[in-house]
């Protein structure tokens, strides 16, 4: 077994997770077996409680787990399905082992940092690792070199590297190397005061991943070389893709890293085929045609707090050689109306969220798609909100609402769940994790998914409410997916609507480059084949992008 550890320094946010996943990602295709682990220092036993602005999405793993968001990262660029074996914060090590000593377990000791709480870290990597189904197991340490939390984490790689013997990791340390405009120069101080911070706690990275602006020449390769005790060849440049993420990995292919790493290793690889993933870059890059697509959220002000939705549109897309002019609307500006925001787009999609701000606007906009014969994917709350409007202004019923937004609704078609009536403590708490589904034949999600069931993510608390459901169905509310036993509403859709379905679960959590899922797939059929002012652009209109050779889908040194 060998073992890859990623840390970072100087700032945060400079992609230590797309970095191990691009890592994976190359060597998965020069076949090797990869799994994952991230190491979060925050004291929360996982980020289900956190707030989207702070933290980005709350990733769901099939077991039920909610973790970080890089986990997403993971499983998108690779093969891997993981578990909640395969996220640890410091919330569930102090959790674990003030647990072990109130049991007694300790017989009596003194419950330290060293060796309990590294020793809890320790078993984690172990756990993968008797699993003996993977050739290499990559694990991310989250936030900083240097920040308190994070020490006992290093603290354990450092007794973990002494166990397994050097000859079998490889320490992989991302750090920024930025330019001063005013020195015309790039500064290698902050990186080499983060390296001498992590020697300090006792780990030497063999490899640097320089994020840069601009391109590392050959004397800051050798200063960075001379100054962190790494060979000049492991220093890799890492800057700023030019137009997606996915190009991370050719970037990093191209720096000779996957090579370098399993020399490191002592493996014994043939070259990455790329060929398929490059394709799928060169689609993304410079699509044949391109469709405006209005994403109506109340996160919309992060970048990651809709990732997974985001990058399953991206992937939907380029299965049909596609781009996406997104168009982000906060749903509180539509809560007076929608004021033509929405009158230029192709598609309209509505994803999950918590709590009464921007709901309206979201019903708003549900509403609009359906007037106008938009094509409307709602996920989760966008489901709810989907449910609540149809209620209001076909079927009448003036007070529908939720249980979520209004304790006392005097019409509550979206309520709590019987179970979930009880709970007090919010984390971990929801229905969580993957559950079966049946799609209705005859229906138009049993023609996209072309299966009669399905397994999907979760992570809600409240449902459709079947007291309404002959009540709506007369109006064409058709509930095309149950659970199985049909208690519950999973999947809805609109009978005279050319493409309005949403979902109870979250569909963007099982979609991946090559392998789009079927209902945004789906989704962006729909909005290709929906004439509006703002048409689809293809190829021979002037505007539209070129197509680019290979060569040219990554910066070249």
């Amino acid at each position: 077994m060998k073992y890859i550890f990623v840390t970072g320094g100087v700032v945060s946010s400079l992609g230590k997770g797309l970095a191990a996943a691009s890592l994976g990602t190359l060597l998965e295709l020069r076949g090797l077996r990869v799994v994952f682990q991230k190491f979060d220092p925050y004291l929360n036993v996982d980020p289900g409680t956190m707030n989207p602005f702070q933290h980005g999405e709350v990733y769901v793993l099939n077991d039920g787990a909610e973790t970080d968001l890089d986990l997403g990262h993971y499983e998108r660029f690779t093969n891997c399905v993981l578990s909640r074996h395969n996220n640890l914060t410091s919330g569930q090590v102090y959790e674990s082992v003030i647990a072990k000593e109130r049991r007694g377990d300790y017989l009596g000791k003194t419950v330290q940092v060293i060796p309990h709480v590294t020793d809890v870290i320790k078993d984690r990597i172990r756990e993968l690792s008797d699993e003996s189904k993977y050739d290499v197991v990559i694990t991310e340490i989250g936030g900083t070199t240097g920040d308190i939390e994070g020490l006992p984490f290093l603290e354990a790689i450092r007794q973990f590297i002494l166990e397994v013997g050097a000859q079998n990791v490889v320490n992989m340390h991302v750090t920024l190397v930025p330019y001063i405009k005013a020195a015309h120069e790039l500064k290698t101080k902050p990186t080499q005061q983060s390296v001498a911070k992590l020697r300090e706690i006792g780990l030497q990275p063999q490899v640097l991943i320089c994020r840069a602006e601009n391109p590392l020449d050959r004397d800051v390769r050798q200063k960075l070389s001379m100054f962190c005790s790494v060979s000049e060849k492991a220093v890799i440049e890492a800057r700023d893709v030019e137009h997606t993420v996915y190009e991370y990995p050719l970037m990093l292919h191209a720096e000779g890293l996957d090579a370098l790493v399993c020399e490191l290793l002592h493996l014994k690889t043939p070259q990455p085929d790329l060929a398929d993933w490059r394709k799928f870059v060169e689609r993304v890059v410079s699509p044949k045609k391109c469709v405006k697509i209005a994403v109506v959220g109340k996160y919309i002000d992060l970048q990651d707090a809709y990732k997974s939705i985001y990058e399953s549109l991206t992937h939907a897309a380029a299965s049909q050689d596609c781009g996406i002019d997104l168009k982000l609307i906060d749903a509180e500006s539509l809560q007076d109306g929608t004021d033509g925001q929405l009158k230029d787009v192709a598609g309209v999609l509505i994803p999950g969220g918590f709590g009464e701000r921007g709901v309206e606007g979201k019903i708003k906009a549900a509403r609009f798609a359906r007037e106008h014969k938009i094509p409307y994917l709602g996920l989760c709350l966008g489901m709810q909100v989907a449910t609540i409007e149809f209620a209001r202004n076909v079927c009448g019923i003036k007070n529908a609402g939720s249980t979520e937004f209004d304790k006392n609704a005097k019409e509550p078609v979206i309520s709590l769940l019987e179970e979930q009536r009880g709970v007090r403590n919010k984390g971990g708490s929801m229905r969580l994790g993957t559950w079966p589904t049946k799609i209705v034949l005859g229906t138009l999600a049993r023609k996209i998914y072309g299966r009669d069931e399905v397994m999907e993510r979760h992570r809600h608390r409240y449902e459709f409410n079947m007291k309404y459901r002959d009540r709506m169905a007369e109006k064409g509310f058709t509930i095309s997916g149950t659970s199985p036993d049909g208690t519950l509403a999973e999947l809805i859709e609109l009978r005279d609507h050319p493409y309005f379905l949403a979902c109870q679960y979250h569909p963007e959590f099982q979609s991946k480059p090559n392998k789009p899922h079927p209902l945004f797939k789906g989704f962006i059929q729909a909005c290709l084949a929906h004439p509006t002012d703002g048409a689809p652009r293809v190829a021979n209109d002037p505007l539209s992008q070129r197509r680019v050779q290979p060569q040219e889908l990554v910066p070249q040194r």
